[in-house]
């Protein structure tokens, strides 16, 4: 997914793409710490979204699509009454790849939870492993 940019210089107009990453994490904002040097898979000359819960990512995929990438967090608003985490949002994205035949963005994991992070890691990489393997035999 890309998102345009119009810029005007010495009275002509410019669009410039970006493609867009979302981001899920309650608690880092991806523009402090060197986040997305550290984290996104596509570089740090993208259009962010930053989603904070599991209602958020599952609007943004429902409304836009897959975006070009995605930084997953584990533990989301674990103050919250909903219980839903970072590998429900990775099992949405799985679902979503399912029934329109594509794989999964680039993508990383921020999450500082190990078990949780792994978890993700390995439901993403057998996705992918399983799209490539089926391709391969169409």
């Amino acid at each position: 997914m890309y998102i345009i940019f119009a810029a005007v210089f010495k009275n002509r107009c410019f669009f410039m793409k970006k493609l867009t990453l979302l981001w899920l994490d309650d608690c880092r904002d991806p523009h402090t710490y060197n986040y997305l040097a550290r984290f996104s898979p596509i570089g740090t000359d993208v259009h962010v979204v930053w989603v904070k819960n599991y209602d958020e990512f599952e609007n943004f995929i429902l409304q836009h699509g897959l975006p070009a990438a995605i930084c997953f967090d584990h533990d989301l608003a674990e103050d919250s009454y909903d219980e839903r985490t970072g590998y429900d949002c990775a099992k949405l994205v799985v679902e979503y790849c399912l029934q329109h035949h594509c794989d999964i963005p680039p993508f990383a994991i921020q999450s500082s939870n190990p078990v949780g992070k792994e978890d993700i890691q390995r439901l993403l990489d057998n996705y992918h492993h399983f799209f490539i393997n089926t391709t391969k035999q169409s």
